[in-house]
């Protein structure tokens, strides 16, 4: 009989809080990056997911079609929607993580903004951009990135319809002139779109942004500003760092990996 390779837990946190510079990363308060549940100490096959829930968790126990997974990586963490009482959904989800042995690591922010494993970096490449600046500032980091183009928005916008349509999205965009050509664009993933982010668009000279989502009022102010938002997608512009991190622990301790798919619809 084959026996699986197993990994300390202890190790691979190590690994991973070095490789995003976990500590080093301001982020919300509610992110909680880095290891956020404990195991029993070692790791046999990795599971990778945008959030953390209970299809994920029970997906993450029966990954691999055998022991199931005993790590899983997310985006959004355990602690997203602040401290609430371990009852109802709370505690389906940290039942079965319990029962199975399996532990949470979360990254949002560090695993945005990483320059090769990053959900901005991988959707610029996505879409056939090349970042040669930063973009959607937050304290003192530059989430997402930025740089030059010189191609017609529309068709930007076909590339993000399509990378979407591969994860159960659509996109959405403010008006597109037929002529108009995209020269300066930013990239923000998830909840990419904001007055303040709008406003440093502005303030960087760029006429486009793709983001995952925003308020309805950001098409208004996009308009008022002359700046093109092109809305990939909140799930599919996140999926891409995960999946992306699945990978890398596979190539550094030999673990198979798998991703969970919950597509949101947002």
């Amino acid at each position: 009989m084959t026996v699986a390779m197993t990994v300390a837990l202890r190790e691979i946190v190590d690994a991973l809080d070095a490789e995003l510079r976990t500590r080093d990363v301001p982020d919300y308060v509610g992110a909680v990056n880095g290891l956020q549940l404990a195991n029993s100490g070692t790791v046999r096959r990795v599971a990778a997911a945008v959030d953390f829930s209970r299809a994920a968790a029970e997906e993450t126990a029966r990954a691999g079609g055998g022991g199931g997974a005993s790590l899983l990586v997310v985006h959004h963490g355990m602690f997203w929607g602040g401290a609430q009482p371990i009852v109802g959904p709370a505690y389906e989800r940290l039942r079965v993580l319990v029962a199975h042995d399996v532990a949470v690591y979360a990254s949002h922010l560090p695993l945005d903004l990483h320059p090769t494993l990053g959900n901005n970096a991988l959707l610029a490449r996505e879409l056939g951009l090349v970042p040669n600046g930063g973009f959607a500032r937050y304290k003192t980091i530059d989430v997402g990135v930025s740089g030059d183009a010189d191609v017609p928005t529309a068709a930007l916008a076909e590339r993000a319809a399509a990378f979407a349509a591969r994860w159960g999205g659509s996109v959405r965009h403010t008006p597109i002139a037929p002529a108009r050509v995209t020269r300066r664009w930013g990239i923000c993933t998830g909840a990419g779109a904001s007055t303040d982010t709008l406003r440093e668009a502005a303030e960087r000279a760029l006429d486009t942004i793709v983001v995952g989502e925003g308020p309805h009022h950001t098409a208004v102010e996009a308009a008022e500003r002359d700046v093109v938002v092109i809305y990939a997608g909140h799930y599919a512009t996140e999926t891409l760092g995960v999946r992306a991190l699945g990978a890398w622990l596979e190539e550094r301790f030999a673990l198979p990996w798998t991703f969970v798919g919950e597509p949101t619809g947002l």
